[in-house]
């Protein structure tokens, strides 16, 4: 039963790279070895993450909108507000506010030739500048230190010059710890870290000082914000080289996003604070100068007991004047707000609010205009006046403004009006009190105004109260669930992926190289690789050996004697129909050098072992190689083209004795001639072969090869069967296939066999069980896989 392909051909795949185990465990080693110097010498990556929740009162206070409950649902809380907080999170204002904070420009490393530590709150110095952060911010620069003495350290241009002690003397410049050192970007001056180890003599420090922008741009893309659908929960995750400082970058984070919420939030409380400050100092100088007129008018008048006359004079109307004091006093709050609105040397746009002006509607559209402009100030931050968002909320900012104005001017009218109506009725009844005295009237008349002042004055004192106890009740706008947190253990890179890349990188390298290799090489190295191109039947294969190995022995279990019996027992086996011929047996080959007189050498030799006597022709007489391979030292005189071309040598003549081997007979080349071709077409070759016939069991004739010149073809007749030799490791597959198949096609070579010589054991995944060796009993190492 034929075996199946794909089977054959996987074990033949196997065994190739088999054969190689040696090369391929080298690489993975190699590679290994690789991997653990990546690891030893990398920069390790730690991650760090934070947990908060977005807190929004006024959010909380009312339903969804409608495009909220359809893209988020009806609990999502609005999915738009977190999205404005993340890109306020974001913000490179937060991000430059912390690198300063924490001073993340300046890093410190104990310098190395290969890698570098770096120190974080830890460094033994410290260096410190003169000129402004506005300068510092923008340096790029790298010092590198070489510690002298406690109190001196020597300061390099480069790497290079602080790594050789016998030249920091002429190369680096001595500094004492603390004393400035000028630059082009101004004088800074390095001191000992206090609480830090104290770095000994000749400990190398590097500092590197880094453009705050870059690290902005660094850190605004390092950290990751991610949060789920609906919810108002978001998680922070930076990764850093240094685990600490990833920790403080998003507590630091947290905070910094807090008072930036707390400071939209303080702003419309300050613009109420200034405008009741404001509004106080007024109203106290109006309220001094009231009380010091009533003071002058009783000195003058001499006006002692106006308290029990103005208790009999206005006892009648006192409800009256009440009601024209508080229309009054609100007369005046609306003329303050107006005067608030119209100013146009305002810092800030936010209105003040809970002024006490007694119209809820109005109160209700000044807190919707600050809403609106904290929130415009907000996105502002991080986008421009032009962006859609911005004008549509000027838009909407400028409409309330508007409708607070007219609110205002409508309820002024309204006040004017009845506080018009309250003097004309105040004034008839006064003149019913025509009996009291003018200067009673007079005071009474600077009474009713010290009343209004003092009520303001008081009311504003109340309101500027109020504001400062508010803004002390702000919360922070992002509750921690959980603070920054790292395990401290590196996330990249990973020694398990790196060695298992490692090992499948030094697996794959080397495989690929022998898979590439296998698949353009066309040559010919095993059986498989010859049956696969050539459909002629395949004789046997002789393994290659020594070059001193030439001949087997009477008395041999090498794997080549081995080989040589079982290719004599197929030769009989493909010759056993004819008995009643002569087993004429002819040896050629593609070309020279693939071991074709070697074969006939051999094969002769192992046929004649088994006591069948053996005529050896060497009937390639271009090249004659057979006595040398006999060892043979005395050269004939005559030989096979001596005999055809003399006709009166006789074919005994030629013949010599194997002076060992009694069934073995040569018959040799001779002289070389100037025609081979021509020669071997005489009849006489023809005659040579009736004559012996029937003397010898197998006549054996090594013959020219077929792919250099034509002398085989012309005496192919003669022949039984042909021992068409292939060359392991020698012959291309096309010039094979181009040769060989013809010949076997057109029946140029009768009974034609195919015969791999010089097959290395172990090449290509080729092994052999060929006989037991000198040691029969001998193990197989364990390395040993073919």
């Amino acid at each position: 039963m034929k075996p199946n392909t794909s089977t054959v051909d996987l074990k033949q795949t196997l065994e190739l790279f088999l054969s190689y185990w040696k090369w391929i465990l080298l690489c993975v080693i190699i590679a290994i070895v690789l991997g653990f110097t990546h690891l030893r010498y990398a920069d390790y990556e730690y991650k760090a993450n934070a947990t908060i929740k977005i807190r929004d009162e006024e959010q909380s206070q009312k339903l969804p909108s409608l495009d909220d409950v359809k893209a988020n649902g009806l609990f999502s809380g609005g999915a738009d507000k977190i999205k404005d907080e993340i890109r306020v999170i974001r913000s490179r204002e937060i991000a430059e506010n912390i690198v300063k904070k924490l001073d993340l420009n300046i890093r410190y490393y104990a310098d190395g030739k290969i890698k570098e530590k770096e120190f974080y709150k830890d460094s033994p110095i410290k260096i410190n500048f003169f000129e402004s952060d506005s300068i510092i911010d923008r340096v790029n620069q790298i010092l590198y230190i070489k510690i002298k003495s406690p109190t001196q350290y020597l300061l390099f241009k480069d790497k290079e010059q602080s790594l050789f002690d016998d030249r920091e003397d002429s190369e680096g410049k001595l500094y004492d710890f603390g004393e400035k050192v000028e630059t082009r970007y101004g004088g800074f001056y390095i001191v000992p870290n206090d609480g830090k180890y104290t770095p000994k003599k000749g400990t190398s420090i590097k500092i590197a000082i880094i453009p705050v922008r870059k690290l902005i741009n660094q850190y605004t893309k390092n950290v990751a914000i991610t949060t789920e659908k609906g919810s108002s929960v978001i998680g922070l995750e930076l990764k850093e080289t240094v685990a600490k400082r990833a920790v403080d970058y998003l507590d630091e984070l947290i905070k910094e996003y807090n008072n930036d919420v707390l400071k939209d939030k303080e702003e419309v409380v300050k613009v109420t604070s200034d405008f009741i400050t404001n509004r106080l100092q007024k109203v106290s100088q109006e309220l001094e100068e009231v009380d010091y007129t009533a003071e002058e008018l009783q000195k003058r008048n001499n006006l002692t007991a106006l308290g029990s006359q103005a208790d009999l004079n206005l006892q009648a109307n006192k409800q009256l004047e009440q009601q024209i004091v508080s229309t009054s006093i609100n007369i005046e709050k609306i003329s303050y707000l107006q005067e608030e609105i119209q100013a146009e040397d305002r810092t800030s746009d936010m209105l003040p609010a809970d002024v006490g002006i007694g119209d809820a509607s109005t109160a209700q559209m000044i807190a919707s205009h600050n809403e609106l402009v904290a929130e415009r100030n907000r996105i502002l931050k991080n986008s421009s006046p032009k962006n859609p968002v911005i004008i549509n909320l000027n838009d909407q900012i400028n409409a309330i403004k508007s409708n607070i104005e007219r609110s205002l001017s409508n309820m002024r009218q309204t006040s004017e009006l009845t506080l018009n109506n309250l003097n004309k009725e105040n004034s008839r009844i006064r003149g019913q009190l025509y009996a009291a005295p003018t200067k009673a009237r007079q005071f009474r008349d600077i009474k009713r105004q010290q009343d209004i002042k003092e009520s303001l004055y008081l009311y504003l004192l109340e309101k500027r109260e109020e504001s400062a106890i508010r803004l002390g009740m702000y919360t922070p706008n992002a509750k921690i669930i959980e603070n920054a947190y790292s395990s401290y253990l590196p996330i990249a890179p990973k020694p398990t992926i790196i060695y298992m890349a490692c090992l499948i990188l030094g697996l794959m390298i080397p495989i690929g190289i022998i898979y590439l290799i296998n698949l353009l090489d066309s040559k010919i190295y095993n059986k498989n690789d010859l049956v696969n191109v050539l459909d002629i039947p395949y004789l046997g294969d002789i393994p290659k050996t020594s070059k001193k190995q030439k001949l087997i022995k009477r008395v041999d279990y090498s794997p080549k004697a081995e080989a040589f019996r079982i290719v004599r027992s197929n030769i009989d086996f493909i010759l056993r129909n004819l008995k009643d011929k002569q087993k004429r047996l002819f040896i050629t080959s593609t070309k020279a050098q693939e071991g074709k007189s070697h074969t006939s050498t051999n094969l002769a030799s192992s046929i004649s072992f088994s006591e069948k006597s053996v005529l050896l022709i060497e009937m390639d007489i271009r090249v004659p190689k057979i006595l040398d391979y006999l060892e043979i030292k005395e050269k004939p005189e005559k030989g096979l083209s001596d005999y055809i071309a003399d006709s009166s040598i006789k074919p005994q003549d030629v013949v010599i004795k194997h002076p060992e081997n009694k069934f073995l007979d040569i018959i040799p080349s001779g002289t070389i001639p100037p025609n081979p071709s021509e020669l071997l077409m005489n009849p006489r070759v023809n005659e040579l072969f009736k004559y012996f016939e029937n003397k010898y069991d197998y006549i054996v004739a090594d013959t020219s090869a077929v792919g250099l010149v034509s002398d085989t073809l012309l005496i192919s007749e003669l022949a039984d069967i042909f021992i068409y030799v292939v060359s392991a490791d020698n012959v291309d597959k096309r010039r094979l296939v181009n040769i060989a198949q013809p010949l076997y096609e057109d029946k140029r070579l009768p009974n034609m066999t195919l015969l791999l010589n010089g097959v290395k054991p172990g090449k290509k995944g080729y092994g052999y069980g060929y006989g037991y060796g000198n040691n029969p009993n001998r193990k197989k190492k364990w390395y040993s896989f073919s």
